[in-house]
């Protein structure tokens, strides 16, 4: 099996397509959020990486790019985004937060509630499959 380097577009493009093998399995999320991410201190590239999450419609919708009028911007260094995202350690997103390492701007309510709903199945089997591909 191949293996990307987070963030790259090889590692984006190969999530995608794990996502939508997927896709229509998972419950609708719980909560309605628009979050634009902008990933810091990447090691590949001369800039930050932007990407969204938007649950507005009843799907999870993640991609490159910013969402205009988003309810919160979350900035956070590489390294603890692929602690959060690939390794699936919420501790490390609370460590880095109480750090002061991840800046939050918006509606700090909807980061919260995404976080008290537990992972299904699915998103499980997604989550360990990214993993799998990650350098």
């Amino acid at each position: 099996m191949a293996k990307y380097q987070f963030l790259t577009p090889e590692w984006v493009a190969a999530a995608k397509a794990i996502r939508e093998e997927f896709e229509g399995e998972s419950p609708a999320p719980a909560h309605s959020v628009r979050m634009n991410q902008i990933i810091t201190e990447v090691p590949f590239g001369d800039t930050d990486v932007k990407a969204f999450m938007d649950t507005s419609d009843g799907a999870l919708n993640l991609d490159l790019g910013e969402l205009e009028n988003p309810d919160l911007t979350v900035t956070v260094d590489y390294e603890t985004a692929k602690a959060i995202i690939v390794d699936g350690n919420p501790q490390a997103g609370m460590q880095a937060f109480m750090a002061g390492k991840i800046k939050v701007q918006g509606d700090m309510t909807k980061m919260m509630a995404l976080q008290a709903g537990g992972q299904d199945p699915v998103a499980a089997q997604v989550a360990e499959r990214i993993q799998a591909i990650t350098e």
